[in-house]
This record gives structure tokens, sequence and C-alpha cells, in this order.
């Protein structure tokens, strides 16, 4: 169990009314196993369906729980970014509402920040030892996309898009102004610029069930993503020249179960 550092938990939120509640619940009952000292922070981002005041309502009955909530929709990275700059953890993670990953995967993932070192880590549903479960649809989509960023952009992780990534506070704060995506590449974006600076990054193997619903418009949010990988192709070259031509080193490491 983990004493000193306070664990910070983000949940981003939009139109998850019928779910909402049991990942509260969920996660609060293996976060109390976990650590002595956590808050769970629900980043409700503009929802319609009554969802604010279900989280509402929760923050005001536990502790634990707060309310971050937006008028209008902000999208999946800018809400993020404003959780993680309300949030008073020295570990911060976030994960999909859905619960899509399993979430006997959480010690691990908070246990390679506070006690193997990592700076950020991840889970993946492309590396040998997962179990995930998708529709041919998504998968192709998918292996597509993350194909072109280690192709295109040098990343060594093989999923990068996974809603369940945890991290050291300092390193994903000097990340965070550098981001320029404010949608579904904001995971992406993080992850290559991380490895770029040379922090360390561990990926490791999930199960993983895909949702009955999805905020991704596989045709608008592709297209953007692909618009996006281009663009911060050249953030870095630009960033290479800047450097004197001498690429950083490109650190990550995938591990097998």
């Amino acid at each position: 169990m983990f004493k000193r550092e306070t664990v910070s938990l983000i949940l981003p939120a939009y139109n998850e009314a019928s779910s909402i509640e049991k990942a509260v619940f969920v996660t609060a009952e293996i976060l109390s196993k976990i650590t002595d000292h956590f808050e769970i922070i629900i980043a409700e981002d503009g929802s319609k369906d009554g969802t604010d005041q279900i989280v509402l309502d929760l923050s005001k009955k536990y502790h634990y729980v707060f309310h971050l909530h937006s008028d209008e929709r902000q999208g999946r990275g800018r809400a993020l970014n404003r959780a993680f700059k309300a949030a008073s953890g020295e570990i911060l993670c976030y994960i999909d509402v859905d619960l899509a990953t399993d979430m006997i995967h959480l010690k691990e993932l908070l246990h390679s920040i506070s006690v193997e070192g990592y700076d950020i880590s991840t889970g993946s549903r492309m590396i040998p030892g997962n179990d995930a479960k998708r529709s041919l649809k998504r998968g192709v989509a998918s292996n597509g996309f993350n194909f072109l960023v280690r192709t295109i952009l040098s990343s060594k992780i093989y999923d990068h898009q996974c809603g369940f990534k945890a991290f050291k506070r300092e390193p994903l704060f000097n990340l965070l102004s550098e981001i320029q995506d404010k949608g579904w590449f904001w995971d992406t974006e993080l992850l290559v610029l991380a490895q770029h600076h040379g922090y360390k990054v561990k990926e490791f193997p999930v199960t993983w069930r895909e949702g009955n619903t999805t905020k991704v418009d596989l045709k608008k949010d592709i297209f953007d993503m692909g618009f996006q990988i281009f663009r911060l192709q050249w953030t870095l070259n630009k960033q290479l020249k800047m450097n004197g031509g001498k690429p950083r080193e490109v650190v990550a490491e995938s591990r097998e179960i």
C-alpha cells in the first residue's frame, strides 16, 4: 500500500449518466486497497444527460470525489488538462469511465510510477500478453493509426490511445504546456513528446473489452488524428533543427507478462 504519495484519479465524463456511479464506486474500492490518500476528480465535460447532477450528488456524499464541471464541451484533451491542473496528487492517472480496461491492472499502473520509478505508465491492447476484444472496424483503424505514429513519429509505444495512463506530477506538468491538441490525439501527443524528452515510459499489456458506446467518430476523428500526426512531425522537425540537428534519445519500455 502506498502511504506517502497522494493519488489523483481523473474520470473524463461526457454524457455518462448510466455508468458514472459504477465507475466511481469501483475505482474508489480498488484505490482504497492501494493507497491511504486518494482523490477522484470527475472532469464532467458539458454533459446534457444529467451526468452533472449525478456527479454533484456524489461529490457532496463522498469527501474524495470532486466535481469539475464545464458548461460547454471542451474536448478530451482540454478537459484532462484542466483536471490535472486541479489535482493535488503526486501521482496522477486517468481511466475511461466505461472501465473498458480491467481494473485489476490499476495497481500495476500506479506501482509502475510509485515503486518502479517510471515517469509514465500506460496500458496496452497491442503488445504480447494482452487480452483485448474489439470490433474488426475499430481494430483495423487502431492498428493503422498506431503503425503510422510509430513510423512517422519514431515512437516505441504500440498502443497510444488506451485510456489507462498514470504520470509523475512534475514530468506531466512539464509536458502539458507543449501539447497542442485538445481532442483525441492528446494521448498520442503526450506519449510521443515524453519519449522525445527522454522520460521513462512503461507500456504493459492489459485485459480490455470494447464498451457498448463510444464517443469516437471513426471517420471524423481518425481523419483529424491523421492530420495531427503530420502536424506533430513538423513540430518535432522544427525542434530538431533548433537543437542543431541532434535528435533526443527516444525512451520507452514495453513489457510482456
